[in-house]
């Protein structure tokens, strides 16, 4: 369970860092005694959180191996997520406002180039 003010790590979305995400599939609602539970989501629910970046995750290694053959294969692999700050969370049959779309912006570039 996460809470607003709380940092999570999802799979990768391709967002970029500082722009605001819409989650519209949740699964579970949770506000003191307060619980409201989807089959299999909660209709009209909607969590508002922000990137703030991405990062990798642990290393699994996959080891490939054939007995009686000397085929030995060793990799690793490292799954790469977004991790997000929670700013809201929207109860069903809310009226929700829109954020605003953030957007960085772009360097100026002076006579030089530089």
């Amino acid at each position: 369970m996460v809470a607003p003010g709380q940092t999570v790590d999802v799979d990768r979305l391709g967002v970029a860092e500082g722009d605001t995400v819409e989650l519209d599939r949740v699964l579970l609602i949770a506000d003191g005694d307060n619980v409201i539970v989807g089959k299999p989501v909660v209709p009209g629910a909607t969590v508002i959180a922000t990137a703030r970046g991405e990062n990798k995750g642990d290393k699994i290694i996959v080891f490939k191996y054939k007995p009686k053959v000397r085929y030995r294969k060793k990799t690793g692999h490292r799954q790469i997520y977004t991790r997000l700050s929670i700013d809201k969370i929207n109860q069903p049959g809310v009226e929700v406002e829109k954020p605003k779309k953030t957007r960085r912006s772009k360097k100026e570039v002076t006579e030089s180039g530089a």
